[in-house]
């Protein structure tokens, strides 16, 4: 009798042992166990297909899987829960691999609700970015970190598709742990107020800007904005004649300028290639190099009846501190300009100018969420802010400022919250956007 009752103690006590694994499989913060997450829809007719795949693993693992089922609107998410302490950071990581899915940027995106005690929503809702770079086995990665707000004990997150009939995604590797205060990345940038007159020839020009990029190297700027056509004005030339090759003896020039004051250096050229005219804007590297030029695309008819011809694409540069991109003048009258480089990546946009409408150097910074720096002779040169404001300004009085910007503070908004990382969740379709006038 007495095994009899050993017997059944120990299968009781891996019942319960069985149990509390079980449990603990799906405890909130375990977010890589496929059980710890649930699937739901706002409404049963938007209800896009769910289910664990366990032929398409990830490291491993299962992954989870979401498809449009046919519906052109469909839209759901995996969500699981997380505990959390207030004022306290936390990553999280989610790969994910598509099919067929026409614009990723709005169908498959993440979301994190911090919630309180009471079960109520605090503070906004977050939309961590994607990372521009694959992972090593070519998943895509959203990544990001943030400080739990006051208030806060649990956050959930949520794992969306939406808005394709055809396409799929499958979720896998999701984290979501505590981390330290991720290390600010400072930038110096700067811009320089100045208009050349009565100059002889284009190096006389340089000569002068010179002297004001030496200013911003005693000021410890990061990279320099200087304005549009600057071999040009002032000279007496007119676009074709002031043109040279890019490499030149301008990109030379300033090369030299820029290694002895380690700092970037924008500029704008006129550029001849063969039989062709740009208006172009270089990027100079801290040490001397042509890091990467731009061509202007959007031309005013003074410039294409003077023979200048359009460039056709938006880079974006690399640099030790951030991405750039670079717009100039006329660029700066239409929206796409930005919002393609912003899309691209772009942090910080530098635009040589000659002169312009302020309120449209502020709109593009704002609604791209990007730090605008412009160089003009006609309009304000000075380094706009996340909310379209100057943060401050160069003038005849001062040609040259410096501020220095935090490329990793996040703006939050009343209402919208991150609108920086909410921008392209929410962007209208491209379909939309190429859909022939009726």
């Amino acid at each position: 009798m007495k095994s009899k009752y050993v017997f059944s103690g120990i299968l009781i006590f891996l019942l319960i042992a069985h149990a509390a694994m079980a449990v603990q499989a799906v405890l909130p913060g375990n977010l890589s166990h496929p059980a710890s997450w649930r699937f739901e829809s706002q409404r049963s007719a938007l209800l896009p297909v769910s289910s664990v795949n366990n032929d398409l693993l990830f490291r491993g693992s299962a992954t989870l899987s979401t498809s449009g089922g046919g519906r052109e609107y469909s839209n759901g998410c995996w969500y699981a829960f997380a505990n959390v302490n207030a004022q306290t950071y936390y990553r999280f990581q989610v790969y994910f691999k598509t099919e067929n899915v026409e614009e990723p940027y709005r169908t498959v995106i993440a979301r994190i609700l911090w919630i309180d005690k009471d079960g109520a929503q605090v503070f906004q809702t977050e939309y961590p970015a994607k990372k521009r770079e694959k992972s090593m086995e070519g998943w895509e990665v959203i990544d990001d970190t943030y400080a739990a707000p006051d208030g806060a004990v649990k956050a959930r997150i949520e794992l969306v598709y939406r808005w394709d009939a055809d396409g799929k995604v499958n979720f896998g590797g999701m984290a979501f742990e505590q981390t330290s205060k991720p290390e600010p990345r400072l930038v110096r940038l700067a811009t320089v107020h100045y208009k050349p007159y009565d100059s002889k020839s284009s190096l006389e020009n340089l000569s002068k800007f010179a002297e004001y990029i030496a200013e911003a190297g005693k000021k410890k700027a990061d990279i320099v904005c200087l304005p549009e056509a600057l071999t040009m004005v002032g000279t007496g030339m007119n676009y074709v004649s002031a043109s040279e090759p890019i490499p030149g003896p301008s990109t030379t020039f300033l090369g030299e300028v820029a290694k002895k004051h380690q700092l970037y250096i924008i500029a704008g050229l006129l550029e001849k290639d063969g039989d062709v005219v740009y208006n172009t804007s270089v990027l100079i590297d801290r040490n001397g190099k042509l890091a990467g030029k731009y061509r202007k695309s959007s031309l005013p008819r003074e410039e294409y009846d003077g023979g200048i011809s359009p460039g056709d694409s938006f880079p974006v540069f690399q640099t030790d501190f951030g991405n750039i991109g670079m717009m100039i003048c006329w660029d700066v009258t239409f929206p796409e300009a930005a919002r393609a480089l912003a899309f691209k990546g772009a942090e910080v946009i530098l635009m040589p100018i000659a002169g312009g409408h302020l309120t449209l150097a502020k709109a593009r910074a704002l609604e791209n969420q990007v730090y605008l720096v412009s160089s003009t002779y006609d309009m304000n040169s000075a380094v706009f802010g996340l909310d379209g404001e100057m943060i401050a300004e160069a003038t005849n009085e001062q040609r040259v400022v410096v501020v220095e910007v935090d490329l990793k503070q996040r703006k939050y908004w009343p209402w919208l919250g991150d609108f920086r990382n909410r921008i392209w969740r929410e962007i209208p379709s491209e379909k939309s956007l190429t859909q022939e006038q009726k």
